[in-house]
């Protein structure tokens, strides 16, 4: 292990115990680890600055702007009171409500972030208007949005196939084929398990107040109190968030990146008068911006430095020589998870996949079930704000720390395993 690699290691470790311990702001912690970084050779400066800069920063950025200007319009209001009225007021329906519709969104939207965006003031809403915390149920819809993406066989399913169907051809396993339907075959139980932990479980485990202040833009709009809108800016308001919803969805066919797309929502809104200047500044949750500028820096320096592929030497040496199918399915599945706290979820897919794959044809297995794992395994990471923009996003919506989100998601990531492991590699078996 070469120093910059152990100097690597040190400073990961002293991060995560930073966030645990919580005795500075978080944004502190992930900006010093990016610095200590640079300073040590760890991480290039352009690799360290590219962050700000990141697609998935500069959409989260704008979807913050783009949620904000709906909440400012009567749509959430109304859309609160209508199911209010068909739940009869009762705050469990109208939350399974939502759980429901975060459910098909994000197996739509390729993004759970976005989804959580659009879904999350809806939910703050709700939460007023029934008197609940939000600190008791943004984490458990981000988890939501997070673990049932990719279910349904729709475009990230199709991409995610055909990336493996190319690793796969790559390393002359051609005869092996993942088709976008094996991921709902391999996820369907996830429709059933995460929602009914989200609405009877997870409430119990999170914090019935918020342990941080809510960076909520909705709250800290015009000190809390909702902004009358003209009529023309509060239809504008509605129009311009489902066709930024839309376009999302169709990005692919029309060409144009996503964040593009977001920042335009986000413009339109101050344009069309939906949003003041100091209300779209308000809205983006600088904090959290800086938190998961960090963690990309973090990750990005755990590959350059070869942290991924010291992981994979071990897992290989671990592996070899094993018949049993739920031990390989295990170690494909658990330890991409967790290194998908701390590392971007595709580049993990991108160091795994090859290694899982070798694995497989050095064992002689079909390597369909851990392929799949992997990929699950690495999109549905949720324990740290590094893990996925959507965690940063609920910790701004929620109020929470580190603690709390190992708190309210450790029940729910030993059922993902146990469920993921034995069930898929039953129905894909290795041997």
């Amino acid at each position: 292990m070469d120093l910059q690699l152990t100097v690597c290691i040190i400073i990961f470790a002293l991060t995560l115990v930073a966030y645990i311990v919580n005795k500075v702001p978080m944004w502190v912690t992930a900006m010093t680890s990016m610095i200590l970084l640079v300073l040590t050779g760890c991480l290039q400066p352009a690799t360290a600055l590219s962050g700000f800069s990141n697609a998935n920063t500069i959409l989260m950025a704008g979807m913050f702007m783009v949620a904000a200007g709906l909440r400012n319009t009567s749509f959430v209001h109304n859309l609160c009171d209508f199911i209010m009225k068909i739940t009869k007021g009762s705050f469990l329906k109208a939350y399974f409500g939502y759980i429901i519709i975060t459910v098909i969104l994000t197996n739509f939207i390729s993004s759970p972030m976005v989804v959580f965006a659009i879904v999350a003031p809806l939910v703050s809403a709700l939460c007023d208007e029934s008197d609940v915390s939000p600190s008791q149920v943004m984490f458990p819809l981000a988890v939501v949005a997070i673990g049932c993406c990719m279910t349904f066989p729709t475009d990230a399913a199709i991409t995610q196939a055909s990336q493996n169907n190319a690793f796969l051809a790559t390393y002359e396993m051609s005869q092996y084929v993942i088709e976008p339907i094996d991921f709902f075959f391999a996820k369907w139980p996830m429709l059933i398990l995460i929602p009914a932990w989200a609405i009877f479980i997870a409430p119990k485990f999170m914090p019935k107040t918020p342990t941080l202040p809510i960076n909520s833009s909705v709250k800290k709009m015009s000190g809390g109190k909702k902004t009358e809108l003209s009529k023309f800016s509060d239809t504008a308001g509605i129009f311009i968030f489902f066709a930024t919803i839309i376009a999302l969805y169709f990005s692919g066919k029309l060409g144009v990146a996503s964040w593009t797309i977001a920042c335009i929502g986000g413009i339109l809104m101050v344009l069309c008068g939906v949003l003041s200047s100091k209300d779209a500044m308000g809205a983006l949750p600088l904090d959290m911006i800086l938190l998961f500028v960090g963690a990309l820096g973090l990750g990005s320096a755990l590959s350059e430095t070869g942290a991924g592929d010291v992981i994979g030497q071990w897992l290989s040496a671990v592996v070899g020589g094993t018949r049993n199918g739920f031990v390989i399915g295990a170690l494909f599945f658990i330890v991409p998870f967790i290194v998908t706290q701390f590392m971007l979820n595709r580049a993990v897919i991108q160091v795994f996949t090859p290694i899982c794959i070798l694995a497989c044809k050095a064992l002689g297995a079909n390597p369909v079930g851990p392929m799949i794992l992997v990929s699950v395994g690495c999109l549905t990471a949720f324990l740290t704000p590094m893990a996925t923009p959507a965690i940063p996003m609920a910790m701004a919506e929620g109020g929470y720390d580190l603690k709390d989100l190992i708190k309210g998601g450790w029940l729910v990531t030993i059922i993902l395993t146990a469920v993921y492991v034995f069930y898929v590699m039953t129905v894909f078996p290795a041997f």
